[in-house]
Parts: C-alpha cells; sequence; structure tokens
C-alpha cells in the first residue's frame, strides 16, 4: 500500500520537524472478534508551520481532531498515514479510529483457542507495527511515554509495560488504566489480554527495589508451564547483568507472557517480554530446545538495557540491538546457569546460522544500509544477529572483557533513555580499552563475506613440523582480508587407561586430546607461523581452536582423513563442534564429497554430547542425503540415512537425549516399508525402545513420518487431530497433510496458501514446512511455473510476515534442479521491482545453484 514503506529520509525529516512527549491510548476490546476501538491522544511540539503526517493502519477513521479543530477525514488519511499540516509550536492530536485485529502475528493478534474457546490477545510491533493499533510516529527515534487505558472483559488478564492497576468492574466488563511508562520507542510498547493464567514472584534489584515477576500461559497449557525455573534462570540474568553492566534494571516490574502463534522466539517489550508458548513443553523436548529456551530468556532480559533503555537511532543500527543481546546471552548462559557449554551451542548454531547467511548473494555489512522499512525486514538475518554476535566475540577478545563490559557499562549511563548510532558505544570502548576502533569497524562491520583460513604444513619424515603458515582467502564478490585473533590446536591420541599394552590408540578406544596450543594474529593472505616450527604435528590440527575469530577454516588432508574416521574422538565439545562446522563447509563448498560428509557424520554421531551439536549435524546430514549427494546416489544413501538412525537409536542409551533425536530423525527420513513397520510399531506399542516414551508431540511426527513414506493420509491424520484438537495438533494436522507425497498432496498445501488470507500465521508457517517435506523432489515438479506466476500478487496482497513466509517456504527447493534454477533466475530478470522480494527468491535460487555445485563433486 503507497505509504506504509516509511523511508530513512522520511524519518529524518520528520524527526526535524517533531518531538514526542505523551501518549494516552484508549483501547475498547469489547466490540467483537474483527475490530476494536483505539483512541489516541499525542502531544508533541513541532516546528511552527510546519506539515508532517503521523501513522495509522485502521479500519475506519471516525474523527482527527488537531488542536482543536476537526479534519476532514478523508482528505488527511490514507489508511495508512495521516496527514498534518499548520503545526504550532505544541500540539494536541486525537484520532479516533476502529482498527483491525489480525491473525498474521503483526499489530494486536487474536486467537481463539480450540480446547475452549477462550480468546487471547498479543501485541507485536517491531518493526512498524504499533500503527496497527494506535495512530503513533512509528520510528525508533520519537520516544516518547504511553499511558493506555483498556476496557475488556473483567475475568480477563490485562498486561502492558507498566505494572497492572487495579481495574474498574463494571459487571462483565472492566476499564484497567495505565500509569504511563517511562521514556520509551513505540515499537517496544505492548498489550497482552486474555483469560492468561499468571504465576507471580518477585527480586530486589541492585538498587533496592522490589521487582514483580509474572509469567504467564493460556488455561489450556498452564498445566505444563515451569515457571520456577522461568523464574530462576530470570533471577541469575537479573544478577548477572546487574553486575557486568553497573546499571540496575531500567523498568518497574517484569512480565514474561508465552502467547499463541507467535512469529519469533520472543519479543523484548519493555517490562512485558512475549514468547512463543513452543517453550512450554506439553511433550519431551531435546536439551538443545531447552537450552534454546534459556539464552532466549536470556537474550530478552539484556534487550531492557541494550535496545529498551538505549535504542538505536534508526534500524541500519538494528544489528547492535541483536548482536548484543545474542552475545550477552551467550556469556550469561554459560557462566550463570548449568549450560556451561552455550558457546559450543553457538558455534554449533549460529555461527553456522552466520557462514550460511554471509555467502548468499543478498549478504551485507553488519552495519547494514537500511533505506525503507522493507529493507529492515528482511535484515532480521544471519548477519544481523549471529554473525554481529560473532563479531562482538571477536571485538571482546581484542579489547579485553572487563574493557568492554566498562564501556558497555558507561554507555548506558551517558545514554539512558535516548536513541544512539554505532559510534556512541564506540566512542566509550575505546576510552575503556585505550583502543582505537574505527579500522576494526570498517574491516569488521562495514563490509560484507565471510574469509576462509587453511593450514599449510610442512613436516621431517618424524611428523615434526618444519614449516607452518595460516592462508586467507577472500571470496571475489567481498574481496576484503581481515585481521583475525585465533588458537591453533595441535591433537594427538592418547592411550585409553583401559586398553591393552602396545594397542594401536586410535582404535583403542583413545582420545584426541590437544597437546599444544597456540594464540596468534592472522592477516593478510599468509601469515607464518614459526611458534610451531619444531612442534609434533599430531593427528589433527585445528585452526581457530577455541572458536575466538569469525572465518570458515578448512583441515589438512591429514586432518581431514582423521575427522572422517575418528572425529568422535575429539574429548572437548567445543573442538568437535569447529571440525563438524569445518568438514560441514567444505561439503557446502564442494570441496569435499558430500557423500564423505554422510559417512562421517554416521560414523561419529552416535557419542556426541551436546544437544545443538546433534541437532544441527542431523539436519545437515538430512539435507545432504536429499539434496546434497549426486542424484543417481540420492534414494540409497536416503535409504541408508534411516536405517543408520534407527540402528543408533536402538543402540543409544535408554532415555538420552540422543536416543530421541535419533528417533526423531529417523522419522523425518523414513523411506522403506521396513521403516513403515517400525514407525507402525513404535505407535501401536509393538516397537519398544527402553527409555523412550511416545508422548502426544512425538506420535505426531511418527505419523508424520508414515506419511513422509505413502503410508498414512488425512484419514489418519484426521483421527490424529480428533485426539489432539488443540492448537498444536492443529498445527502439526497442517504439516503432516501437506506432507503428502503425491503431486496432488503439494498442490492441495500449495493451493491452501496462495488461494485464500484466512490462515493464521502458524498454520501458514507449518504448511510451508510440510509442503517442503519430501524424499523423492519430483512431485513438486508441476508447481514451479505455479510458483513463480504467484509471487508478485502474494508480495502485493499480503502483510510481510506471511508474504515472506509464502514466499520462502514454497520455493521448491528439495528439486535441485536445472530447470528450478533457470526459471528462478527468469523471474529475476523479468522483474526488477520490489528489492525485499527479489532478495527472498534470490536467496532461494542460490541454494539451488550451490545444490547442484555440490552434487556435481559428489558425482
Amino acid at each position: 500500500m503507497p505509504g506504509e514503506n516509511l523511508t530513512r529520509i522520511e524519518a529524518q525529516e520528520r524527526a526535524a520537524i517533531v518531538d514526542v512527549q505523551t501518549y494516552d491510548v484508549e483501547l475498547d476490546l469489547t466490540r467483537g472478534a474483527e475490530t476494536f476501538g483505539s483512541t489516541t491522544r499525542v502531544r508533541f511540539s513541532a516546528t511552527s508551520g510546519a506539515s508532517t503526517f503521523i501513522d495509522a493502519i485502521t479500519r475506519t477513521v471516525h474523527s482527527i481532531t488537531l488542536n482543536g479543530t476537526a479534519l476532514d477525514v478523508a482528505a488527511v488519511n490514507d489508511g495508512v498515514r495521516i496527514q498534518l499540516d499548520g503545526l504550532q509550536e505544541q500540539n494536541e492530536l486525537v484520532v479516533v479510529a476502529d482498527a483491525l485485529y489480525t491473525n498474521t502475528g503483526e499489530g494486536l493478534h487474536r486467537f481463539v483457542d480450540p480446547v475452549d474457546d477462550e480468546v487471547y490477545l498479543y501485541s507485536q510491533f517491531e518493526v512498524p507495527d504499533s500503527r496497527r493499533m494506535f495512530a503513533v510516529f512509528e520510528q525508533p527515534d520519537l520516544k516518547a511515554e504511553f499511558s493506555f487505558t483498556v476496557t475488556a472483559p473483567s475475568r480477563w488478564q490485562v498486561v502492558s509495560n507498566s505494572p497492572t492497576p487495579e481495574p474498574h468492574v463494571d459487571g462483565e466488563i472492566a476499564t484497567w488504566t495505565f500509569a504511563p511508562t517511562a521514556k520509551i520507542s513505540s515499537y517496544i510498547t505492548a498489550l497482552v489480554a486474555g483469560p492468561y493464567e499468571v504465576v507471580r514472584d518477585e527480586l530486589t534489584s541492585r538498587d533496592g527495589r522490589t521487582i514483580p515477576l509474572g509469567v504467564f500461559a493460556r488455561k489450556s497449557l498452564a498445566e505444563y508451564l515451569d515457571p520456577e525455573y522461568v523464574f530462576d534462570i530470570t533471577k541469575k540474568g537479573f544478577a548477572y547483568y546487574e553486575e557486568k553492566f553497573d546499571v540496575a534494571y531500567p523498568f518497574e516490574k517484569y512480565d514474561q507472557l508465552f502467547v499463541p502463534e507467535f512469529n519469533a522466539g520472543a519479543m523484548e517489550n519493555a517490562g512485558a517480554v512475549t514468547f512463543t508458548e513452543t517453550y512450554v513443553f506439553r511433550s519431551k523436548v531435546t536439551d538443545a530446545i531447552k537450552e534454546r529456551r534459556v539464552v532466549t530468556i536470556l537474550h530478552e532480559l539484556a534487550h531492557m538495557w541494550f535496545g529498551d533503555l538505549v535504542t538505536m537511532k534508526w534500524w541500519n543500527d538494528l544489528w547492535l540491538n541483536e548482536s548484543f543481546a545474542e552475545w550477552a546471552s551467550t556469556i550469561a548462559t554459560a557462566e550463570a546457569t548449568e549450560w556451561t557449554e552455550a558457546w559450543t551451542t553457538f558455534q554449533a548454531m549460529e555461527k553456522s546460522w552466520a557462514y550460511r547467511q554471509d555467502q548468499l548473494p543478498s549478504t551485507h555489512p553488519i552495519v547494514a544500509t537500511i533505506n525503507d522499512l522493507e529493507d529492515v525486514q528482511v535484515n532480521f538475518d544471519g548477519i544481523t544477529y549471529a554473525k554481529g554476535g560473532s563479531v562482538l566475540k571477536q571485538l571482546v577478545a581484542w579489547v579485553g572483557i572487563d574493557a568492554f563490559f566498562a564501556g558497555v557499562s558507561a554507555y548506558f549511563k551517558k545514554h539512558h533513555h535516548s536513541n544512539t548510532e554505532l559510534r556512541d558505544l564506540l566512542v566509550e570502548l575505546e576510552a575503556t580499552s585505550g583502543r582505537d576502533l574505527s579500522e576494526w569497524s570498517k574491516l569488521w562491520l562495514e563490509t560484507a563475506g565471510v574469509n576462509t583460513l587453511r593450514p599449510e604444513i610442512e613436516t621431517d619424515e618424524s611428523g615434526v613440523i618444519t614449516a607452518f603458515a595460516v592462508l586467507q582467502e577472500a571470496p571475489a564478490d567481498h574481496p576484503t582480508l581481515r585481521p583475525h585473533r585465533l588458537a591453533i590446536g595441535v591433537y594427538a591420541f592418547t592411550q585409553d587407561a583401559d586398553a591393552p599394552f602396545g594397542a594401536d590408540t586410535a582404535s583403542a578406544g583413545g582420545k584426541l586430546e590437544r597437546i599444544h596450543r597456540v594464540e596468534i594474529d592472522v592477516d593478510g593472505p599468509r601469515t607464518e607461523v614459526p611458534e610451531l616450527v619444531g612442534v609434533q604435528r599430531g593427528d589433527l590440527v585445528l585452526l581457530n581452536d577455541d572458536d575466538l575469530a569469525y572465518a570458515k577454516i578448512r583441515l589438512d588432508e591429514q586432518s581431514r582423513r582423521t575427522a572422517i574416521e575418528h572425529l568422535a574422538s575429539i574429548a572437548n565439545p567445543l573442538a568437535r563442534s569447529i571440525v563438524w562446522g569445518a568438514m560441514w563447509d567444505a561439503t557446502r563448498d564442494a570441496e569435499s564429497p558430500a557423500s564423505d560428509y554422510v559417512r562421517l557424520v554416521l560414523g561419529n554421531i552416535a557419542t556426541e554430547t551436546e544437544s545443538t551439536t546433534i541437532r544441527t549435524t542431523l539436519s545437515q546430514l538430512l539435507l545432504t542425503a536429499r539434496n546434497y549427494v549426486a542424484p543417481a546416489k540420492a534414494d540409497a544413501t536416503v535409504r541408508t540415512v534411516g536405517e543408520t538412525l534407527w540402528q543408533l537409536a536402538s543402540s543409544a542409551e535408554a532415555g538420552s537425549d540422543a536416543q530421541f533425536q535419533f528417533v526423531k530423525f529417523f522419522a523425518q527420513i523414513a523411506s522403506t516399508p521396513e521403516h513403515v513397520g517400525t514407525l507402525t510399531g513404535l505407535r501401536d506399542g509393538s516397537v519398544t525402545l527402553n527409555g523412550l516414551e511416545i508422548d502426544t508431540d512425538l506420535r505426531w511426527e511418527l505419523l508424520e513420518g508414515l506419511v513422509l513414506a505413502g503410508a498414512a493420509g488425512n484419514a489418519e491424520v484426521d483421527a490424529e487431530l480428533a485426539a489432539d484438537r488443540t492448537a498444536s495438533g492443529e498445527q502439526a494436522a497442517a504439516r503432516a497433510r501437506a506432507t503428502i507425497p503425491t503431486a496432488e498432496g503439494k498442490l492441495a498445501a500449495f493451493s491452501s496458501l496462495v488461494d485464500s488470507s484466512e490462515l493464521p500465521n502458524a498454520i501458514v508457517r507449518q504448511t510451508t514446512v510440510g509442503y517442503q517435506h519430501v524424499n523423492s523432489p519430483v512431485v513438486l515438479e508441476g508447481l514451479v511455473p505455479k510458483y513463480f506466476d504467484v509471487l508478485t500478487r502474494i508480495w502485493a496482497e499480503r502483510s510481510y510476515h506471511i508474504a515472506d513466509t509464502i514466499v520462502t517456504g514454497l520455493y521448491p527447493a528439495p528439486l535441485a534442479s536445472a530447470e528450478l534454477r533457470d526459471a528462478a533466475a527468469a523471474w529475476l530478470e523479468a522483474h526488477p521491482e520490489t528489492p525485499a522480494l527479489r532478495r527472498i527468491v534470490s536467496e532461494s535460487l542460490a541454494g539451488t545453484e550451490r545444490a547442484l555445485r555440490v552434487q556435481a563433486a559428489d558425482a
């Protein structure tokens, strides 16, 4: 819609004219299922005589009054913006409107629980969606105080940024009048309302204040909530951050609300954080998910200081918010909770995401050019979060942890309740560390791309290193070579205490242990490492040991052979994760055959101890088996992977996380009659594994495996849904139906998303997951022209999050064919408009081109 996509220039022009003091927002949530009443009174100063606009996406605007004068609604309102002319030095604007509930997870989302028909509402405003709930100057640097008055059913919980007041009750209806907030940006204001269950606690802040805590979930999910654990992690995070930042928690209370159909993991609304309710565990989940919830809790808590107390001026510094929260939540998890291997998790998941994103044609500097709101929407990506967090880790290693925390503390104290740019943080870090960060910033934050580091090793006949160098490469499109602070580890087999005397240590259960380590600075295309001359080269040499640097690494040939046969023998979980990642990168870059990666994983995953490493590696294994091995080998590889995963599950420790994951991934790639028999037996109890409980969510995953293998369909899905008539059940059913492995089944899934806009965001998302779930991609071939025919219409008609999900999720990536590559390239050639849409398609095309290269290398 014209005017919906605010540009940076428009925001700068508006900020030069307007300074906002207060918003008083009245919301009436008693008007039915489609609309709610929204009255906004905003007080602001302005340049006398100037003109500007305020943002408001509404169903109907009933009246607009500026400084006591009623404006012609039709003349000044286009449904997205309200034009304001002839401003005075002090202004009061009143907008009375009806606004729309959404089912897209943007604005004020409305959900009806299928268990009990209760209605639940929550707001989600980042990036530009508070304008869907009230009239607002929608940009982060126009901070103000917000006062909300909410009329709703009296039996509801109503939560906002300020502490919830006692309501004024009139029968079945009540009104809550919230006190003004601190001065904050509009995108972190919040409203959550409905018959949520709540558990309360409190803590004492470092400045002596009592901070009330609340944990909320839907009534039908509340029995699965573990509030004591959530409170425990929250209190540890408060203590850690208040000590390290030397700044007390900046708001009056801290509520954490688990809400339905959420688009992201969580959102840092000031004092009222919303989380996806997939973090309320109704069935067993992996340790990886449990740890991820802890990191997410601490990520959002870090935002209370970095993002909420001090906020970026414009979205080009979004990375600062997200990268800081990624880094801070990881170090807090490692140092303040029982999840002490959080940096291994970061390496396995976040850095692999960053490397993948940084090799796409859409890669961009960490400090991105953000021209408008569409630019920022597509930049919630692996550069903004994971690469930024990785580079911050490198910066911390460079300036020192104490200097870093001291600089951050000074930054909070100087800029509290205001808006900043990158330079404001660097100034404080330079002051505390004594280092000039301008060159570091230029190389790491203002250029794109990931470097590759390779060892060059010469040894004598006895295996002693006679020369060692690190070679650095950069991709042709992004030729920057960067300085890297990194460690190099030399690993050798040590004799297992129980092995017979004289046995070969590699084959007798010995461990690969680090026997030597050097830490150096690498710069330029070649860096000699004289510190390693004279050292025994051992069995495996590992660049970037301890994962200090952000760079892809390669193994020399001897280390590569050791990894394929003996990766599981590496004692240190972080070192193992780095080797897993190095082998994966070499596979994706077509330098190492995909079939070798399959052999590596199947031969070494059985004893992996880190849950996220298992989860990430098995996900990559399935992608390799289906998309990366040579097509002639694909069917046999899929069968072998399925059979081996079941063998691994059968021999794993009873009740272990590894056993659970092997079963889940076996179900994801089931393909043979034998697999069908096993899945059927697990579901009916005729096949059992000691320690494995077939609970509700696992039953769905096993059924999806049967659907994938062609042994179940709509009738079986209907029967399972009848037994699990919940929101989670409906989402699992949508995913399973979309998995039906026929051309007709895939067309039905495709049509359900493109022919109607009725489905809520969670069902849309799960349908795309099932649509992509194939062992034999030929069933998608007929949908290639249909996909490209609907792209521009979907982008024009749907909200951003829904359009993004459909465009990404219906791209028939499993085909990985020359025909798909050519169709995508032709569409891009014919559609030079809509940069954000083109970016999504170009990323998908890059994935197809990479798969074709890797297949060719494997052949």
